[in-house]
């Protein structure tokens, strides 16, 4: 059974909860202190500065989602499964993992100009670069249309990082069935033979399940 989080942990979670519900400018230390009960200086000790928070927010969450897509890219092995997958990871963190998600997807350009920040972002380019290939290799084994690859991974990327203003997780419709929505237009303008698409597309199917279960496998083994 996994013990109680650390002092230092619990200051984390806090402070990426107070980012998606205020966003970062609005997000103060000493209210963050106050909630916990304990000094600003004690956040002080443990992070240095709230810049240095967002720095950990955004290295651990996307180093997270990359873990994930391995486990999972392990499991699928067709191009059109693989981004299926991907779109249906994207809705399911807006619900595994709601506050760092809106936390890391909403301040995307805060720091934009600090190297650190840069650096850890790359992460975030590993992602987007593993979706381009995939299409790439869509076009490549005439399973996709010859799309420009580039730009479609910027339209779907870009479409999915933004679901955080929108999508309620009590909503009308399940995770999955927007997932399935999502990956029915986006695979649909995609794929030259559509006949597998309505089993991509499916909210019960196979690829979600998958992806369920390697979202739970990942961070089974990350707080192993």
């Amino acid at each position: 059974m996994a013990g109680r989080p650390g002092r230092r942990d619990l200051i984390l979670e806090t402070f990426i909860r107070h980012v998606a519900e205020r966003g970062y400018d609005q997000t103060n230390l000493g209210d963050i202190a106050n909630e916990l009960g304990m000094s600003k200086g004690t956040i002080v000790h443990h992070f240095g500065t709230k810049a240095q928070m967002l720095r950990e927010l955004e290295d651990n969450y996307m180093s997270q989602r990359k873990r994930e897509l391995e486990v999972i890219f392990e499991r699928l092995q067709s191009p059109a499964e693989r981004l299926a997958a991907m779109i249906y990871a994207a809705i399911f963190y807006q619900v595994e993992y709601r506050d760092a998600t809106i936390a890391s997807q909403r301040e995307f350009v805060q720091l934009a100009g600090d190297p650190e920040m840069l650096k850890i972002r790359e992460h975030r380019s590993d992602v987007q670069r593993m979706m381009q290939q995939e299409i790439r290799s869509g076009i490549d084994s005439g399973v996709f249309r010859d799309v420009d690859e580039g730009l479609a991974t910027l339209q779907i990327f870009g479409s999915l990082q933004w679901m955080w203003t929108w999508f309620n997780p009590k909503g009308r419709r399940t995770p999955d069935e927007v997932g399935a929505a999502f990956v029915d237009l986006t695979l649909g303008g995609l794929l030259i033979d559509r006949f597998t698409l309505t089993a991509l597309s499916d909210p019960t199917g196979r690829v979600p399940k998958i992806v369920h279960e390697c979202m739970h496998e990942a961070a089974s083994a990350s707080q192993g």
